[in-house]
């Protein structure tokens, strides 16, 4: 393995070198004797430049998930109402999140008016502690862990058995390990972003 780096690297370091090169000469660029070309230069300019705009104008549009929360890699706003099964964006305030708030994006689970269910249980992981099944209907949404990833304790969501309130919406994860309303309960509508899967 450490041969096959060596040699992909004494092949690729002279290639890097002449790159700048080769890239200047591409753009009609004036190298040694050779004068610059002009009409390459414009012709360049007129491919790059639009290519850039268009990225640069459509690139802040686009949020990147960096989390298996979602089953999404590159989201972008969608205007209009939030349904059930869409993915929104928020800001998350909580400590387990960091000392600063937090772009996240999870999924619109239940809506407002629809009934939440919470079944607490005693864990059977070896620990003390409980873990809650939470239900939209009759529709499961996960269980909450009660010990973080660091060992920390985790307090969940005590809900009970009771609707959504108006302007509220519990968010959820794709993945069954996320950090989502089970723990830091359902979040105002005004808060949240609809958003689309790009990627």
């Amino acid at each position: 393995m450490l041969r096959l780096a060596c040699l992909s690297a004494s092949r690729l370091w002279p290639a890097s070198k002449a790159l700048p090169m080769q890239a200047a000469r591409a753009l009609g660029g004036a190298i040694g004797n050779q004068p610059a070309d002009n009409r390459r230069f414009a012709l360049s300019l007129a491919a790059i430049l639009p290519i850039a705009t268009l990225t640069w104008l459509g690139l802040p549009g686009i949020t990147l998930v960096m989390s298996p929360s979602i089953d999404a890699w590159a989201v972008r706003r969608a205007p209009g109402p939030i349904h059930k099964g869409d993915l929104v964006e928020f800001m998350l305030s909580h400590p387990i999140a960091g000392p600063k708030p937090v772009s996240v994006t999870k999924r619109a689970l239940c809506l407002p008016g629809e009934r939440l269910r919470e079944i607490e249980r005693m864990s059977i992981d070896g620990r003390e502690g409980t873990r809650s099944w939470y239900y939209c209907g009759r529709t499961f949404l996960g269980a909450s862990r009660p010990f973080g990833r660091d060992g920390r304790p985790l307090p969940h969501l005590r809900w009970g058995d009771r609707p959504i309130p108006r302007a509220f919406i519990y968010v959820g994860s794709d993945h069954a390990g996320g950090f989502d309303s089970r723990y830091f309960g359902p979040v105002r509508l005004e808060r949240l972003t609809r958003m689309e899967r790009i990627l």
